[in-house]
């Protein structure tokens, strides 16, 4: 008996012989994986003890869940890192802008004229009436725009004639330049003069002294200048261009001549205590200006140490088309002493090829009777100069609390020789008290006693004014 299989199809064989191919794999797989856990050095409690086996299986359960969680938030804290970064680098990149203001309400009493003086007035005066706005931004830019709300002194400008507001800061500046330091353009100080560089807000009389302001040096000017100083701030130098004179209410000049001053100012701090934060330091400095006069007239007068009245001393207008001031400063902080001189000398080229000078000197001492020093910013924002001064304890009364702030005494002696011009000489001594309610609020009270000379456009002359200022800003 002869015995025949069927032929399978070629579909199922190929199923048949895959499922036996699968069932060894799988068998050889089984057999490797229970001798690798048979040599593993990880073990497990005996089933018999189940409250162990859970405990373990826990803490193991426990030590993954740690390691998932560390994977995926440390990218998470990178990335938030990366986004602030990237977030400062975009505010950096930005105007960050602060608006401001300056008050300053002053009162003036002229307690005794000579009669020979005319309109000696006693007057209430806004002094400073200004808005202020200030801003730094891409990482190494900063601005300043300030602008007056105060009228003109009474008789500097012809009448019905309105020039406010006026432009005082407007500029730009850029730090961190390489060699050069910062780089400022627009309408600043020229910079001269430890005094002048000094903003009103800190310096501690009313008014500058009779060289400084508007004799010797110049005021704000439209131009550009470069301020640096070594590593620690102890050395500075300035160096700038400026147009000459320029009004600052009319705010153009329509000519053919522009006029020109070029100024330079070095100092140098040859002590400064730096463990003390400077409540003892000697500051020293020199400075020149040259000015190429824009109209080839030149006019040399002052007022007493007020804004306004009469001018004591007056040159009349002068034919020069150049003149030349040199200066030397100095200054020396002690805890709650300071003293602060400056003197000058001026030189004219009148254009009848002669050669004029003239001289001018200050010094002034103050003393805290509350303990404070004279706060000096070595390098600030016009360079080495005096900044903000801070009391200890601001001014407080209330029912319960008293603080008194700081008070300062003070004391000044001007001098100006304008004989060489035929326009005689001007001396002053100015004593006085400051009351800080804070470092932006402050009392001042001045008592000044200007003498001029026979040959001074009123003749000799004594007299005494009483003066009294409120200001703050913000």
């Amino acid at each position: 008996m002869q015995v025949r299989f069927g032929v399978w199809p070629t579909s199922k064989l190929w199923l048949f012989l895959t499922t036996v191919i699968l069932a060894g794999l799988l068998l050889f797989a089984g057999g490797a994986l229970a001798q690798e856990s048979s040599r593993t050095s990880l073990s497990f409690p005996d089933n018999s003890n189940s409250s162990s086996t859970d405990a373990a299986v826990r803490e193991l359960q426990a030590r993954i869940e740690a390691l998932e969680k560390a994977k995926s938030e440390k990218p998470k804290d990178a990335g938030k890192e990366a986004s602030k970064e990237a977030d400062k680098k975009k505010e950096a990149e930005k105007w960050t802008v602060k608006l401001g203001g300056h008050v300053q309400m002053d009162y003036v009493l002229w307690a005794n004229a000579q009669d020979s003086i005319p309109d000696t007035f006693n007057y209430f005066n806004f002094r400073r009436l200004r808005l202020v706005a200030d801003g730094t931004g891409y990482e190494v830019f900063d601005f300043r725009l300030q602008m007056t709300l105060e009228p003109e002194p009474f008789g500097d400008n012809p009448a019905n004639t309105n020039i406010t507001p006026q432009v005082k800061d407007a500029y730009l500046s850029m730090k961190d330049i390489p060699y050069l330091g910062r780089f400022r353009i627009g309408n600043f100080f020229v910079p001269f003069s430890l005094e002048q560089v000094t903003n009103d807000t800190n310096n501690i009389f009313m008014e500058r002294s009779v060289p400084t302001q508007n004799v010797f040096a110049a005021d704000r000017e439209v131009g550009f200048a470069f301020y640096n100083c070594s590593e620690d701030e102890n050395l500075t130098w300035t160096t700038g261009m400026f147009f000459d004179s320029i009004s600052e209410g009319v705010k153009k000049r329509i000519d053919d001549n522009q006029g020109l001053r070029l100024s330079g100012r070095l100092t140098w701090l040859p002590y400064y205590d730096t463990q003390a934060k400077g409540r003892r330091l000697v500051h020293t400095g020199i400075a020149v200006l040259h000015t190429d006069d824009y109209d080839d007239r030149v006019r040399i007068r002052t007022r007493p140490q007020i804004s306004e009245g009469p001018r004591l001393l007056d040159s009349g207008t002068l034919l020069a088309d150049r003149y030349t001031t040199g200066g030397i400063e100095g200054a020396v902080v002690y805890e709650n002493f300071a003293i602060q001189s400056e003197a000058f000398l001026g030189s004219l080229d009148m254009l009848d090829g002669s050669n004029q000078s003239l001289s001018g000197a200050y010094v002034h001492a103050s003393w805290f009777l509350t303990g404070e020093n004279r706060s000096f910013e070595k390098f600030g924002q016009h360079g080495a100069q005096f900044g903000r001064n801070v009391p200890n304890r601001n001014f407080r009364y209330t029912a319960s609390e008293f603080e008194p702030g700081a008070w300062e005494l003070k004391a000044r002696w001007s001098h100006l020789d304008m004989n060489q011009l035929r326009a005689g000489q001007y001396n002053d001594l100015t004593v006085g008290l400051n009351w800080y309610w804070s470092d932006r609020t402050r009392w001042m009270f001045d008592w000044i006693h200007p003498i001029t000379s026979d040959t001074a456009i009123y003749g000799a002359t004594k007299s005494d004014i009483l003066a009294t200022r409120f200001d703050f800003n913000w």
